[in-house]
């Protein structure tokens, strides 16, 4: 039998770039919020079987969502930062033994393809470490000063965009970041917490319309994708 996975949703961010009356999760994309399109598509993969959501306690939008009923869906509280959401959740799932291996996604990230996960499942249980998705850069790289002034221009030879989800045995990754917080190490995604102990995990090359919902304009780009995603059915 195929063992099942659990995805985790860090959810308890405000997204204050996005200049919106809630956080961006629940900003509208049709007749659903960003969220219910993200774990929508999470579920909707073969290989895996729950979705944690870790939100802020005080979140008062969660729980009127069809999703917070969800019978596969387990909520959790979030943390200050991604790295303590993640946490959490990480915690939540090894004390249920929920499954062995995680997959973090982006609540923000709602285009991700079903191709796309595949991919990475394959190529993170065959790796000693595990795998992110991500997508070589192909723009000039410039490094910036205090004054928005270029210091010089990056060589992008081998530079890639970390990208959402990314897949680690669940004790490794939480022993990861547990480490790296009591540190007070920097972590900017779940791969930098295994980088941290010396880990380095693999890379597997995704989708470009995994497009991460920042700014505003992003939620018509967002939508444009998810209508193409359907018609392609």
């Amino acid at each position: 039998m195929t063992t099942l996975i659990t995805a985790i949703v860090p959810a308890a961010g405000v997204g204050k770039r996005m200049q919106a009356d809630r956080p961006k999760q629940y900003l509208m994309l049709g007749e659903h919020t960003v969220l219910e399109h993200t774990v929508s598509a999470l579920l909707a993969h073969p290989r895996i079987g729950n979705v944690v959501v870790a939100v802020s306690e005080d979140d008062p939008y969660f729980c009127a969502l069809p999703l917070a009923h969800h019978p596969r869906v387990i909520r959790t509280n979030g943390g200050k930062e991604r790295a303590d959401s993640v946490l959490n959740a990480l915690r939540l799932v090894s004390q249920k033994k929920l499954s062995s291996w995680v997959m973090v996604h982006d609540a923000a990230r709602p285009c991700i393809t079903q191709g796309d996960i595949t991919q990475l499942i394959e190529c993170a249980q065959s790796h000693p470490v595990g795998a992110i998705l991500a997508s070589p850069v192909r723009d000039t790289m410039k490094r910036g000063n205090l004054t928005n002034t270029i210091e010089q221009t990056v060589d992008r030879e081998a530079l890639w965009h970390a990208l959402t989800p990314q897949m680690f045995p669940v004790e490794s990754l939480l022993s990861a970041l547990e480490n790296a917080l009591t540190e007070q190490a920097i972590i900017t995604d779940e791969a930098s917490a295994l980088e941290w102990i010396g880990q380095k995990p693999a890379l597997v090359s995704g989708r470009a319309d995994n497009i991460k919902i920042t700014q505003p304009e992003d939620l018509a780009l967002a939508e444009f994708y998810l209508n193409r995603s359907k018609e392609k059915r």
